[in-house]
C-alpha cells in the first residue's frame, strides 16, 4: 500500500498484489476510484469534469465505486461525499470511513481486502445509524463501469409449464422496471438463461432495471476483460425496489453494476454490513447466446 496522487486528488491510497490494483480516495468518499490490472486501464468510469474536486455542495458522480442508501430518495441518497474520509489499514484491509452525514445521521464505511495472489477483491460496505431514532434502509453498492461493454445477469433455471413434472406454479423471479425503461430498447435482451444489457455510447436515454438475483452474480465484459461481481442472496429477506438484489443503470456515459442488501431497521448505534467479491479476468470473449455465455463467462464465475 502506498499514498499517491490520482485524478487530481493528492491523498489517494493505492493497494496492489502485483496483478491487480485499486486506488481509493481519501480526499472524498468513501470511494474506490480505480480498479484494474496493474499497468492497464481503469475498469471503472471516471468523470473527467469532476475528478479532483473537493468540498462540493452538491453530490457529484466522480465515477468509481461508491456506497449509497436504498431505497433511492433525494436528498437522502444524494448527500455530497466530497469531504475527506478517515483511513485505516490493518491486517491487510484498507478501511475508508466518512464523517457522519448531518442530514441523515448515517456513517458510511468501505473496507477492502486484496487476495494475495489472485485477481480478487473482497469489499465490505458498512452503514451505521448515528442518529437518535430508528432508520429503515438497505446498503447499496454501485460500481460505475467504463463505457463500451456488455453486462450479463443470470436468470433462474428454466422449467416447463407446471403440467410437467418438477415445475412450479409460483413465480421464481421478480424484475423491477423504472418509468424511463423501454422494454423495446435494443440495448437489452432476455434469453432463456440470461439478461443481457449493452452500454451504448450513442444512447439518447437512460435505462434501469432490477432483478431478484438468487444466483448472486453479474458480469461486465469489455475489450477482452471480464469483471465479475458476487453478492450472496439471502432467502426470505425483503429487498428494496420490489425485491431487487441486483440492479443496473446505463446511459451514454457508463453502466452501473449494483448490488443491494435486504431492508433492515437500524436502531441508534446499530450497523449493517453488505459484502461483495470482485474478480477480473483477461482474454475473455463471448457471444450473446446461452451456450457462449455458459462456456466463457459462467465457467469463470463457477470456478471462483
Amino acid at each position: 500500500m502506498e499514498k499517491i496522487a490520482y485524478g487530481g486528488w493528492p491523498g489517494c491510497i493505492r493497494m496492489t498484489n502485483g496483478l491487480i490494483e485499486i486506488v481509493a480516495t481519501a480526499d472524498v468518499g468513501p470511494r474506490i476510484i480505480r480498479f484494474g490490472f496493474v499497468g492497464g486501464e481503469n475498469e471503472f468510469f471516471e468523470d473527467e469534469t469532476q475528478m479532483g474536486r473537493t468540498g462540493a455542495g452538491e453530490w457529484l458522480m466522480f465515477g468509481g465505486h461508491r456506497l449509497w442508501v436504498a431505497p433511492e430518495a433525494k436528498p437522502r441518497s444524494y448527500f455530497p461525499d466530497s469531504r475527506p474520509v478517515g483511513v485505516d489499514f490493518r491486517e491487510k484491509t484498507l478501511s475508508l470511513t466518512a464523517p457522519i452525514e448531518p442530514t441523515t445521521g448515517i456513517r458510511k464505511e468501505i473496507s477492502v481486502t486484496l487476495d494475495p495472489v489472485q485477481a480478487q477483491v473482497t469489499v465490505y460496505h458498512r452503514l451505521t445509524n448515528c442518529g437518535l431514532w430508528p432508520v429503515t434502509l438497505a446498503p447499496w453498492a454501485l460500481s460505475v463501469m467504463r463505457k463500451g461493454g456488455i453486462a450479463f445477469f443470470p436468470q433462474e433455471e428454466y422449467a416447463p409449464h407446471p403440467d410437467a413434472p418438477g415445475a412450479s406454479y409460483l413465480p421464481v423471479r421478480s424484475v423491477a422496471l423504472w418509468s424511463y425503461t423501454d422494454l423495446g430498447d435494443p440495448r437489452w435482451r432476455f434469453t432463456k438463461k440470461y439478461v443481457i444489457l449493452r452500454q451504448d455510447p450513442a444512447a439518447v436515454r437512460a435505462l434501469k432495471f432490477g432483478i431478484s438475483n438468487r444466483k448472486g452474480w453479474a458480469a461486465y465484459l469489455r475489450e477482452g476483460k471480464l469483471f465479475v461481481k458476487k453478492s450472496m442472496y439471502i432467502e426470505g429477506a425483503v429487498y428494496p425496489d420490489r425485491g431487487s438484489s441486483f440492479e443496473s443503470f446505463t446511459n451514454s456515459d457508463m453502466l452501473e453494476l449494483e448490488t443491494l442488501g435486504p431492508l433492515i431497521t437500524l436502531e441508534p448505534e446499530e450497523s449493517v454490513t453488505h459484502v461483495e467479491e470482485w474478480f477480473l479476468f483477461k482474454g475473455v470473449s463471448a457471444e450473446e447466446t446461452d451456450e457462449s455465455i455458459d462456456a466463457n463467462i459462467l465457467s469463470k464465475v463457477e470456478k471462483d
